[in-house]
């Protein structure tokens, strides 16, 4: 692989993710998007022979069972949303809350709840227009409030405590080989540790507005239908079918498929919620077009020496250096790639579990450094845009660096004890 082709593969990657993370306009109603900006570079590196067939059918053969639970998890967060047992669940805590504070710990137990039973993105973009519109009803006029209960659903959304928590996470575990159970034993506890930190800082940064007080309820909150109940029931016996399925070596993504179809099935009971819509519209396409291209331009740049250079460090380092490598880099350049460029220069190195955890802890919490280090991050800034809440990028910056630095060294320190 000569210097022209070095330099082309790292110019692409580059252009590309700055294409993901600025996503322009061409024209007047054409956008271009991250899965377009993946598929434009993953054709370059193709035509001059930095990405080959052969990386293709490697990436179709890593990625096969992990999109399978990835795509049945968006469908189960799509039901969900359908259904009404998102909104219902904000109704059931608004209504037990008695003060600001109480409201604001509900919520985020709301997110944890949401990003473990379903995942992380879920957690994000479904609650965050539920939660804005919970404290706009509850807070008339106090928009001060709304800042702090978005930064309570996002950051509710930490370390994977479960590797169906995170798509990433999921990729990267299943072709490093770490099972389900595996996975949870070591993950689970430094995800209890990571929320409690991450609750307690926030509820200190915000201690001030948290003081206002609680509008009465208007109306009594509603109780679940039958088939909200059903669904609940459906991804609760899902939760516990993972770890058993894992036990006896089964494939994860079975128990997702399963509880996915099912779900459909109750969401047919529902009017106006049709399965065929919902699988339409709930698989996010584009961010399976996006996984794919980027692990194929992943082994592009692992031929021209960048995964080289990064085991390099690796080897030469401990936990705590792949875990901060894999913070800072997934804040610059996207927790998707580098999760990616992690799982291959990871690929047989001494004691390779603790380091590829250790990788996925950087990853999960690296994006709370820079919004631009995870496509979920974006979209909820979006989000937050037409919704007319403002958070600025200084602002965000000084939260992230509070919450995700004493965050990542605790949950590095829990991993090496583990």
């Amino acid at each position: 692989m000569d210097r022209v082709q070095e330099f082309a593969a790292y110019s692409t990657m580059a252009m590309t993710l700055g294409l993901v993370v600025t996503r322009p306009r061409v024209g007047l109603s054409f956008r271009i998007t991250p899965a377009l900006a993946a598929l434009l570079g993953l054709v370059f590196l193709l035509a001059i022979g930095v990405v080959h067939l052969s990386h293709a059918r490697y990436a179709v053969t890593t990625l096969r069972g992990p999109f399978i639970a990835i795509g049945s998890i968006m469908i189960l967060t799509e039901v969900a949303d359908r259904v009404g047992l998102l909104a219902c669940g904000a109704r059931w805590i608004e209504g037990r809350a008695t003060t600001t504070a109480g409201l604001f710990l509900r919520v985020f137990g709301l997110g944890v709840a949401t990003s473990s039973l379903l995942n992380n993105d879920a957690a994000i973009l479904v609650l965050t227009p539920v939660v804005l519109a919970l404290v706009r009803r509850r807070y008339p006029g106090e928009g001060a409030l709304l800042v702090p209960f978005s930064f309570a659903v996002f950051m509710s959304a930490g370390v994977a405590a479960l590797p169906v928590s995170n798509p990433m996470n999921m990729v990267v575990a299943d072709a490093s080989g770490i099972g389900f159970n595996s996975y949870a034993r070591v993950m689970l506890p430094i995800a209890i540790a990571g929320w409690i930190i991450s609750y307690a800082l926030l509820r200190w940064r915000f201690a001030a507005v948290l003081r206002a007080p609680l509008a009465p309820q208007e109306t009594a909150p509603t109780s679940m239908s039958s088939t909200q109940r059903a669904l609940l029931v459906l991804l609760l016996g899902a939760l516990a079918a993972y770890p058993i399925v894992g036990a006896i070596g089964g494939p994860v993504w079975s128990v997702a498929l399963t509880a996915a179809g099912l779900a459909l099935v109750l969401a047919a009971r529902t009017p106006g919620c049709h399965p065929l819509a919902i699988v339409r519209h709930g698989v996010s396409w584009e961010t399976l077009v996006f996984l794919g291209a980027v692990l194929v331009m992943a082994l592009g740049l692992r031929d021209v020496g960048l995964v080289d250079r990064l085991t390099a460090m690796y080897r030469d380092g401990g936990l705590a250096t792949v875990g901060a490598t894999s913070a800072l880099g997934s804040a610059l350049l996207n927790n998707h790639p580098m999760a990616l460029l992690n799982m291959l220069a990871l690929e047989g190195a001494p004691d390779q579990r603790a380091r590829v955890l250790a990788a996925l802890i950087g990853g999960d919490l690296g994006p709370r450094l820079l919004p631009m280090g995870s496509l979920a991050g974006l979209l909820w800034l979006e989000q937050l845009r037409r919704a007319g809440v403002t958070v600025r990028l200084g602002q965000f910056v000084r939260i992230g660096v509070m919450l995700a630095v004493p965050t990542i060294a605790v949950s590095l320190a829990i991993l090496a004890i583990l």
